[in-house]
């Protein structure tokens, strides 16, 4: 049974990747990232993996990511392979705080300049939070810190704006008793979320060290002013038994 408090958890996972892992991964991504490729998952990218309902692919990168990132949602299968695996070793550590946790998505590679970053919003269960597979939490591992800036941060909030759903008890949803339902559209293109008293809390992990932020969790990044902070994100699922 999926619990209100999966959703909205934080977590840590130290030591998720050791420094060979990250030097291999370095390593794999300068492959892909050459001088003459970095402008096509940069600054000539027309698409992205957030989207708002209404909203051109374009429209919904000015939202999420208003200064630009790079962004490399199909990566390696050697990057993939080792992220996964990493995943797979953690999976007792990761079951203490979110035990629905079945399944991790692909892992989508994401780096940030000066002046950029990605605005507050919630991830969400899914489009339909009564259907299978339901995502329980976001997955961030930093692979290369910024000089300064770039630190991530999730915001609580207690608002009536943003718990707007009770499900009632019923076994059969596969939800816990008391569980609640986040607004759909928590993100910056909504005045109601914008205007919504939040509270930030921010964090600066080591390199290789995991963070779990529950699906309706508010999240972000704040600006990097100098260097680049280079990480692989990804969404933890939970499966119908």
């Amino acid at each position: 049974m999926i619990h209100i408090a999966e959703t909205v958890a934080v977590g840590s996972i130290e030591g998720f990747l050791d420094p060979g892992e990250l030097d291999h991964l370095a390593t794999v991504m300068r492959t892909v990232l050459t001088p003459d490729q970095r402008g096509r998952f940069g600054e000539e990218r027309t698409h992205s993996i957030h989207e708002i309902p209404g909203h051109s692919p374009q429209q919904a990168m000015a939202v999420y990511e208003p200064a630009g990132r790079v962004e490399i949602p199909k990566i390696p299968t050697d990057a993939e392979d080792l992220l996964q695996g990493a995943f797979d070793r953690a999976r007792p550590a990761l079951s203490r705080v979110m035990p629905s946790i079945t399944t991790c998505r692909p892992w989508t590679y994401v780096e940030y300049g000066p002046g950029q970053h990605i605005t507050s919003h919630l991830d969400g269960i899914a489009p339909d939070p009564l259907a299978w597979p339901r995502q329980i939490a976001g997955i961030s591992v930093v692979v290369h810190e910024a000089q300064v800036g770039g630190d991530f941060y999730v915001e609580s909030s207690s608002s009536d704006h943003l718990w707007n759903t009770r499900l009632e008890p019923d076994p059969s949803t596969g939800y816990a008793e008391g569980m609640w339902l986040a607004h759909d559209g928590a993100d910056h293109s909504a005045p109601w979320f914008t205007a919504m008293p939040r509270t930030r809390w921010t964090v600066r992990p080591a390199p290789g060290t995991a963070l779990m932020y529950g699906s309706q969790l508010a999240h972000g990044t704040e600006p990097v002013t100098s260097g680049r902070v280079a990480k692989f994100i990804s969404w933890l699922i939970a499966e119908k038994n």
